[in-house]
């Protein structure tokens, strides 16, 4: 990636994570640590873990064989791949609308290493599986909560709406695994106000490229079922693992906590949060999901609050972690395919 690019997604975040940073109550946030103790350590190590899955689901779909993709696998390691992993997801919470800065610096950061059309499609794919797998967590955690938690007519309710949401979802996404969806979202895009000029000429001049994003995400699903199942499994299974991190918090207040209970607020406190994906890092959103689910599970309020203030603070650490690591990019010494040169 070129120099002027990398500084600019550094700089850009690291202005939203000033911004946000002063938004803290610096005297509440030093209280809750001392609070938790050695327990917001393993919090925010826990991340550290939590990232491997998601480098592993993008790893493996990468390199999925497919007749119209030719990976070199030696050109970039695992552990390269990580670092832009944890820098896209944190540009992805520093800025609005969530995927705006992080799947572009991902895209940008890739294809000079596999070109522009395989960087593209895998970033879409992973993008993809990561969102599906949020869609797979939220059903299995209406299911839980039938089979485990207490029902009222309101809780039937909203878990039918929520099915409902999910299982459309899926076949939605289902349905741009088969076919592909990198043409169909620029269709949508050039419908749109302010961009539709732009995306209508952007359809035009890139739509041998488009055409072969899509035959590559298909191709995953299609010709490559088993890839795409762990892709997803790897996904879902960072999904469930990640609600240690409200358990870890929980034993500090209340040790009776169950693991269950901390899948059922980490999911709708997600869910709540990502309908709120235009606000930098889900600010507000993320802590009333926590307030919302805590008391629907019978904690108290000021329970919810803590665990909102640490999993903000974990969140800011590893914003400010994958910044840094933008910057410890080097300049690639692979030379540039044709393809991106065009793009």
């Amino acid at each position: 990636m070129k120099k002027k690019y990398q500084n600019a997604f550094f700089i850009v975040g690291l202005s939203i994570l000033g911004l946000m940073i002063t938004q803290l109550d610096f005297a509440e946030a030093y209280l809750g640590i001392c609070r938790a103790g050695y327990w917001f350590l393993a919090v925010v190590m826990l991340w550290a873990v939590l990232y491997i899955f998601n480098t592993a689901a993008w790893w493996i779909i990468i390199h999925a064989p497919s007749e119209y993709t030719k990976t070199d696998r030696q050109r970039f390691s695992f552990a390269w791949l990580y670092k832009i992993t944890v820098s896209g997801f944190a540009l992805n919470y520093a800025t609005p609308g969530g995927l705006m800065g992080g799947e572009p610096y991902k895209i940008m950061s890739l294809s000079p290493k596999i070109g522009t059309e395989h960087a593209t499609a895998s970033v879409i794919l992973h993008t993809m599986t990561h969102i599906f797998s949020h869609f797979w967590f939220w059903l299995l955690s209406c299911v839980l909560f039938i089979l485990t938690e207490p029902m009222t007519m309101f809780m039937g309710i909203l878990l039918a709406l929520v099915t409902l949401f999910c299982l459309t979802a899926i076949w939605f996404f289902l349905k741009g695994y088969k076919k592909g969806i990198a043409q169909s979202l620029m269709q949508v895009l050039s419908h749109l106000p302010f961009i539709k000029r732009w995306a209508v000429r952007f359809i035009s001049q890139h739509a041998d490229q488009l055409k072969n994003i899509d035959l590559q995400i298909a191709a995953l699903h299609n010709q490559n079922h088993q890839t795409f199942m762990m892709a997803v499994l790897l996904e879902l299974i960072c999904r469930i693992i990640s609600a240690l991190e409200i358990y870890f918090i929980l034993l500090v207040i209340m040790p009776e906590a169950s693991y269950i209970q901390c899948i059922l607020i980490l999911a709708f406190t997600s869910l709540f949060a990502n309908m709120l994906f235009f606000i930098p890092l889900q600010l507000g959103g993320r802590e009333g999901g926590f307030l919302i689910s805590v008391s629907g599970l019978g904690m108290t309020a000021s329970e919810g609050i803590f665990v909102a203030l640490l999993v903000r603070l974990r969140e800011l650490i590893w914003t400010g972690i994958g910044l840094l690591l933008i910057k410890l990019e080097k300049k690639s010494t692979f030379p540039r395919e044709k393809e991106t040169e065009n793009v």
